[in-house]
């Protein structure tokens, strides 16, 4: 197969913080994990945005949106969620921390040999120093977030994101049936795009 190039992310930028006055709603039902609110829209959320939940009981954690209602009041996640009745005193603050782009079809999903990939990272001069950018691979046919890993050599952290360089490259190796890049850590700013070739 010839080589393969594309544009895996186009421009994502970090979100303000959603707070639900009163507490969200958390119900986990047949596979289905929602939180819902009564007024407060989480329209700004996109599938596969990472976000923290604070200011729950049992809910305090970091997940990852699989959809948003069009109306914009609720969103499930991929992760499984302890059903949780809103209180009606505390704020469940929602704080959008990162991305995860689609899955791209890695060597191993075209039994090639060789398992050469090329990333290209390029952020936004803003984007603050405590983001980190990688990218993650699996074997499986069909992933669930359980069967993600980090790839070693892909991670881009503080230690370069300091303004001055806005595009970083990795090469990396192996028969991976699919790749991804996650974006954690993000509090401000933007990564403009990530390209992909294999």
């Amino acid at each position: 197969m010839a080589q393969s190039s594309k544009t895996i992310s186009a421009s994502r930028s970090h979100q303000s913080n959603i707070s639900i006055t009163g507490g969200a709603s958390f119900v986990s039902s047949g596979g289905t994990n929602t939180i819902t609110s009564t007024s407060v829209s989480m329209a700004t959320l996109q599938a596969r945005d990472i976000i923290s939940i604070s200011g729950t009981v049992y809910n305090n954690s970091t997940l990852t949106v699989k959809s948003v209602a069009a109306n914009g009041l609720s969103i499930t996640v991929e992760e499984t969620l302890t059903t949780e009745s809103r209180d009606g005193s505390t704020a469940t603050v929602i704080d959008h921390v990162g991305f995860v782009t689609e899955k791209q079809k890695g060597d191993g999903y075209y039994s090639q040999t060789d398992g050469v990939h090329t990333v290209a990272y390029h952020v936004g001069s803003s984007l603050n120093t405590t983001a980190v950018l990688k990218m993650q691979g699996s074997l499986a046919t069909t992933p669930t977030e359980d069967d993600w890993f980090d790839i070693t050599g892909t991670t881009i952290n503080s230690s370069n994101l300091d303004g001055s360089t806005l595009a970083f490259s990795a090469n990396f190796t192996g028969n991976f049936v699919w790749v991804r890049a996650k974006i954690t850590g993000m509090t401000a700013g933007n990564i403009s795009k990530i390209l992909y070739n294999h």
